[in-house]
C-alpha cells in the first residue's frame, strides 16, 4: 500500500501562485508515474499533469500548460506541482495519483493510489 498526502491549497487571487505537494509513504519503491488531478465542483475528475520516477519525463494538460510545473524530490518522496498565474477556472480540488497499471498517464482509472486532496480557489 501507497499513502498520499496533498498540501499547500488555499484561496489566492487571480495572477498568483501556489505550490502543491503530495508525499507518498509505503510500499514507495512501486511507485513509477505519479499524476495530479483535479475536480471542479459538477465536473468529472480531469488530469493536469505527471511526471514519471526519474523525472526525465512530464506530460500536462493543454489547460495549464506553461502556467504550471510538476517535479519530485525522490529523496523526500514528495512530488510538486508549482502552479503560477492561478485563473478563477483552475478551482478545484487537486488530487495526487500514484501506482499507474494501466493506461496512459492522463487517464485517472488506471491510478492504483489516491490521496484526500487539497482545495485551490482562485478569486478574480
Amino acid at each position: 500500500q501507497v499513502q498520499l498526502v496533498e498540501s499547500g491549497g488555499g484561496l489566492v487571487q487571480a495572477g498568483a501562485s501556489l505550490r502543491l505537494s503530495c508525499v507518498a509513504s509505503g510500499r514507495t519503491e512501486n511507485r513509477d508515474v505519479v499524476g495530479w488531478f483535479r475536480q471542479a465542483p459538477g465536473k468529472e475528475r480531469e488530469f493536469v499533469a505527471a511526471i514519471n520516477w526519474s523525472g526525465s519525463s512530464t506530460w500536462y494538460a493543454d489547460s495549464v500548460k506553461g502556467r504550471f510545473t510538476i517535479s519530485r524530490d525522490n529523496a523526500k518522496n514528495t512530488v510538486y506541482l508549482q502552479m503560477n498565474s492561478l485563473k478563477p477556472e483552475d478551482t478545484a480540488k487537486y488530487y495526487c495519483a500514484a501506482g499507474l497499471v494501466r493506461g496512459n498517464v492522463d487517464t485517472d482509472y488506471g491510478y492504483a493510489y489516491w490521496g484526500q486532496g487539497t482545495q485551490v480557489t482562485v478569486s478574480s
